[in-house]
């Protein structure tokens, strides 16, 4: 099919589309002979051989003879990234994890032909020991509520057509027919949606503040350069749903007046450019991008722009500058981007995760989509879940959930047994969270009060066994070597703060230093031209407030308890040691003697404290100081 001429046609085409795709959002858990296999395309998966799988089903159906009663489908994520490859079985709705080309055989075979399930495969539930089919029943899957991700593990993301059978471009269709440009950014507005980027602010307040401009040109851009370490909530999107944040572009174009949009995306992720690339080349075949859209006077296209990686370039007035061609640097503001933006243009950025949310929200309302989350921090948030914790991956939740539900009901509790210390929320630019706050519940200005922030959706989870010290000035040295340089305090600052904390890591700090550093971090966040440099010290204030005993063992004992700060580590042997010998194997140096069924000891002046004895004791025997 050619270009779609009218609002219509498009609904049309997405009702005939929608009969067969009903059945992967809708699973009816039936065992019936035409079967969908559903194949996790996140790049966790495709790095675990899910392409290979694919091949594997492919060439195995067509040797059974089953192409017309199965099909094979790569999607986006699925977001459950720690148990990978994942296929999911539809309308069976069998989830089967860690899937691996020598499986393919057996589930064609069993699975597929015999209707038998595999339940070698099937995910065992720790805390009950069963096995589980569905993925719905899934703890990790429980609590979440899909909005921004509701497509990603579904369709094909590279179809144009099964994005229109899920919804796509209706929303654009009913705006650009049926809705004037303040009826739109009115929605946003009684939605009480806010940028999902960082600082929340509110979108339909942006929208509004672009349309107000009377400028005839204006532009929309998509800030796609995520770059907060752990972070994979805006690829997840492009990856899994990229028409969902085109269609969403161009609803911001007609709201704000504007015909041209920019997808500014690090060069770094190639598979989510590729998806965009193909996205965008099959919307404008269909008539969805470009001139006249749906037969309207409205037309509206968009271009990809790519960042090397800046993180820097995540701050909306060093982006546009990027764009430009211009050093990657921000400016004072005001003016705003809203007012005077890309080539001094009114310009409205907002970032993935933030347009993918803008499809429901036109079509279900914005009573609905306020219904969820709480009065303040309405909807749902993405988070990329990382660190110590046993269910990686990526979770989609309502607003007003607690930090406790996700870290032991979605990501299955700390990883090995081991004690929470904190979770680090909001990337370089949030906060560290102790324990005995992760009760509180996730929204913008209650995460805000305790020193951290929602951030763009990045979720560390930090075990015994992390050194607060340590993590601080891990976040630094990202801090350091991402500034931009143009002033002085996050150029200088923040260069000072990491010496102080690389001087306590080595046990050469005083108190002294650590009223500096307090001090210098307030200074810091106070004075700092833009967002990075005024959230850099986030990490060293929250943890320092939360974690300052740490601090004094660094300075005053000469001692980092959790071993991190090797220069402030001194191992030994006890009496406990039985002479297996293991921990003079283990040694890379050599400075462990002793006979065998006899103590042994560890020369010090060699020992480079590396924890290999300690980690390899069957009896714990070796003891840190």
């Amino acid at each position: 099919m050619g270009k779609i001429k009218d609002y219509n046609e498009l609904l049309d085409l997405k009702n005939e589309i929608s009969m067969n795709l009903d059945i992967r959002f809708n699973p009816s858990g039936e065992k019936t002979e035409e079967k969908y296999i559903l194949i996790c395309g996140g790049p966790g998966c495709k790095a675990s051989t899910s392409d290979i799988i694919k091949d594997a089903f492919e060439k195995e159906i067509h040797l059974k003879k089953l192409e017309d009663k199965v099909k094979v489908i790569m999607t986006g994520c699925f977001g459950f990234c720690a148990q990978g490859p994942i296929i999911n079985i539809i309308p069976d709705n069998t989830f089967y994890i860690k899937v691996h080309e020598s499986d393919v055989r057996d589930i064609v075979s069993e699975h597929i032909i015999k209707n038998k399930v595999l339940k070698r495969l099937l995910y065992t539930d720790p805390k009950t020991n069963k096995k589980i089919e569905s993925k719905k029943d899934i703890p990790f899957y429980k609590k979440q509520n899909k909005i921004a991700l509701r497509n990603c593990g579904i369709i094909d993301s590279e179809s144009i057509n099964e994005a229109i059978g899920s919804g796509a471009y209706t929303a654009l269709g009913k705006a650009i027919t049926s809705m004037t440009q303040k009826e739109v950014i009115e929605t946003i507005k009684e939605s009480g949606l806010r940028g999902r980027g960082g600082g929340g602010f509110p979108t339909g307040r942006k929208w509004e503040t672009a349309w107000k401009y009377s400028d005839p040109v204006k532009y929309v851009i998509c800030n796609a350069d995520e770059g907060d370490p752990g972070a994979f909530m805006d690829r997840a999107i492009l990856e899994g749903d990229p028409h969902s944040v085109l269609e969403a572009m161009a609803i911001c174009g007609y709201a704000i007046g504007s015909s041209q949009g920019y997808i500014y995306i690090r060069a770094e992720y190639p598979l989510a450019v590729n998806r965009l690339k193909i996205a965008i080349s099959k919307a404008r075949k269909k008539g969805l991008l470009g001139l006249n859209i749906l037969g309207t006077d409205f037309s509206f296209d968009i271009e990809i722009r790519y960042g090397a990686g800046a993180f820097v370039c995540g701050e909306a007035t060093a982006l546009i500058h990027s764009i430009e061609g211009l050093r990657g640097e921000p400016t004072m503001k005001p003016p705003r981007t809203a007012e005077h933006g890309l080539w001094n243009k009114p310009t409205c950025v907002n970032n993935v995760e933030t347009f993918a949310n803008i499809n429901p929200i036109i079509n279900k309302g914005a009573k609905w989509y306020s219904s969820i989350g709480t009065h303040k921090s309405t909807g749902t948030k993405v988070f990329a879940l990382a660190g110590k914790i046993e269910n990686v991956g990526l979770v989609e939740v309502p607003m007003g959930i607690t930090l406790r539900e996700i870290i032991e009901d979605i990501g299955g509790g700390v990883k090995d047994g081991k004690a929470l210390k904190a979770v680090q929320t909001g990337g370089p630019s949030g906060g560290c969270i102790p324990k005995e706050l992760i009760d509180i519940s996730i929204e913008y200005d209650s995460l805000k009060s305790i020193g951290s922030m929602m951030g763009s959706g990045g979720m560390i989870v930090m075990d015994e066994d992390n050194c607060m010290v340590d993590i601080s000035k891990y976040y630094m040295e990202f801090t350091v070597d991402e500034s931009c340089g143009k002033c002085t305090p996050c150029r200088i600052g923040n260069k000072r703060v990491l010496e102080i904390l690389e001087k306590i890591t080595l046990g050469e700090g005083t108190e002294e230093d650590l009223v500096k550093l307090k001090n210098l971090c307030e200074v810091i966040k106070s004075t700092s031209l833009c967002g990075l440099g005024e959230s850099a010290t986030n990490p060293v204030l929250s943890s320092l407030k939360y974690f300052n005993e740490e601090y004094m063992e660094h300075v005053i004992d000469k001692k980092c308890r959790s071993r991190a700060c090797r220069k402030l580590v001194v191992y030994e042997i006890s009496d406990k040691c039985i002479g297996c010998a293991k921990c003079a194997r283990a040694c890379p140096v050599s400075c462990i003697h002793g006979k065998v069924k006899s103590k042994h000891e560890i020369d010090k002046s060699k020992c480079i404290k590396c924890g290999g004895c300690y980690s390899i004791c069957p009896i714990k025997a070796v003891v840190s100081k």
